[in-house]
């Protein structure tokens, strides 16, 4: 039963994402704003919502191993896979104001973790810090949408009232997909006697990251590579700043020394992406290859510790 439950989530994540991209791409049209904007806010933190619910309900529970890599893990995964697949399926020129504005932060965001996990926890001062950056962030990004509004427009393909409802109900099929698909995993993963921090890694963090992969990959296919990349920087972002500084807040962390490490693998693996991504102001099929080649060395790693 596990298993077709399964195969239902994931086909709520495929057709929600569908919906989710065509309703963000006719609000970004309909506002005049570029698609990036979409995909660094109201995209990234939809296709966030997963990695909230779980990592919010862990602090809650107390489970801290599954806060923390459940962020840790999905940021790596969508940096490296996310982006990855999305480079390799179809190589794309990234967003200038991307490359200048978004990457940097994610580098200097993850800085920030790895100096704050390095302690051996995450109090509330810390968290409510995190909290004030990601408030900050989100001012500057409405700030720069109503700065590059395009006054012409372009021509909507679908209404206003039609677009909210595709991404509310894509949204909607997606997350239920999410959480059905994270679900099922782990109690598959649970019946083979896998580790719960292993666990948060690998099958919650990318279970919980499918929505941004779905959602990048239907929008890479629709030639829409802005709100792809868009999606994934800005879902990183929102990890950290708003998933840990509200986890932290509701009850602070204890952080084990494995955390510390794989913090340290995310911050060498956002200044790899950055670098890939600023060569050529482009990314390949050759450096999307590098980047799902070096998640699968990560995974080993895991397997190994």
């Amino acid at each position: 039963m596990e298993y077709l439950l399964l195969l239902v989530g994931f086909a709520l994540l495929v057709k929600g994402a569908d919906f989710f991209v065509e309703g963000s791409a006719s609000l970004a049209k309909i506002m005049r704003i570029p698609s990036v904007i979409i995909g660094l806010t109201i995209v990234a933190m939809g296709t966030s919502a997963p990695e909230t619910s779980v990592s919010i309900n862990a602090a809650l529970t107390g489970n801290n191993d599954i806060a923390i890599s459940n962020v840790v893990g999905s940021n790596i995964f969508n940096g490296l896979v996310v982006v990855g697949i999305c480079a390799f399926l179809a190589g794309f020129r990234t967003d200038k104001d991307i490359l200048k504005r978004d990457m940097p932060i994610n580098i200097a965001i993850s800085a920030v973790l790895c100096i704050m996990l390095v302690d051996g926890s995450m109090d509330r001062v810390e968290g409510i810090l995190l909290l004030c950056g990601m408030v900050a962030y989100l001012a500057y990004m409405i700030s720069s949408a109503l700065k590059n509004r395009n006054p012409d427009g372009e021509t909507k393909t679908i209404s206003l009232l039609r677009s909210l409802l595709y991404i509310a109900g894509g949204l909607a099929a997606v997350i239920f997909g999410g959480d059905l698909v994270v679900d099922k995993a782990c109690v598959i993963a649970t019946n083979f006697g896998v580790s719960q921090n292993f666990i948060g890694l690998t099958i919650i963090a990318i279970g919980t990251s499918l929505p941004e992969l779905v959602t990048s990959i239907v929008a890479t296919g629709k030639g829409d590579s802005g709100l792809a990349l868009g999606n994934a920087v800005g879902s990183n972002l929102f990890n950290i700043m708003f998933i840990l500084g509200m986890s932290s807040v509701i009850s602070p962390l204890t952080v084990l020394s494995e955390s510390v490490i794989d913090a340290v693998i995310l911050l060498l693996s956002s200044i790899i992406l950055f670098v890939f991504a600023r060569t050529k102001h482009s990314m390949n099929r050759g450096e999307g290859a590098a980047c799902m080649l070096m998640y699968a060395a990560y995974t080993i790693y895991l397997f190994i510790r």
